[in-house]
């Protein structure tokens, strides 16, 4: 009797304890469609998801040049104590290695950070939007990333020598008109 007892408190205690965890209601990993070196990303969540948490990520690659890399995520509600709080952004290679996190630019009703990665190389990575939902309402989130061809040297080289011409031009333009 005292087992069937014992069993009966340990299973009522388990069920209450199971509601303290919030649950991981992270939405699957998405690709960014990157066009003109530009893209725009977000989510969604439901109702009834307070205090559940989400990471959710947002693939992309870099194939030719390496690429600056600007991103901006926001989330608007009515007041702080509605919708989500967007609590990280952070962008990570394709094997997990963090690269950089973001900055909260605002927090409250209105929710902004923003993330740079200068010259990122060849490869894939993703960028990840971390929060908790704070009410039972629902709430979104939306952000645009911007990739920026960084220069290869060759070009400055080309440069430099395109202007070491228009220099000799005008020195013997200059001469020939003194003469």
């Amino acid at each position: 009797m005292k087992s069937l007892i014992a069993a009966a408190v340990l299973a009522t205690a388990s069920l209450g304890s199971t509601a303290a965890f919030a649950a991981d209601i992270s939405n699957n990993p998405q690709a960014l469609a990157v066009l003109d070196n530009t893209a725009n990303f977000g989510s969604s969540f439901l109702l009834n998801n307070q205090n559940n948490t989400f990471a959710d990520k947002f693939r992309f690659s870099i194939t030719r040049v390496e690429h600056d890399f600007d991103a901006i995520v926001s989330s608007i509600t009515r007041n702080a104590s509605t919708g989500m709080d967007i609590t990280g952004l952070s962008l990570f290679s394709n094997n997990g290695t963090l690269i950089t996190s973001g900055t909260q630019e605002s927090t409250g009703a209105v929710d902004i950070w923003s993330l740079r990665a200068d010259s990122l190389g060849l490869g894939n990575y993703y960028l990840q939007v971390s929060g908790k939902m704070v009410s039972g309402t629902g709430g979104s989130f939306g952000g645009t990333v911007m990739l920026a061809p960084v220069p290869e040297p060759e070009t400055y080289g080309m440069m430099l020598a395109g202007l070491g011409v228009v220099g000799f031009l005008a020195r013997r333009r200059k001469a020939a008109k003194q003469a």
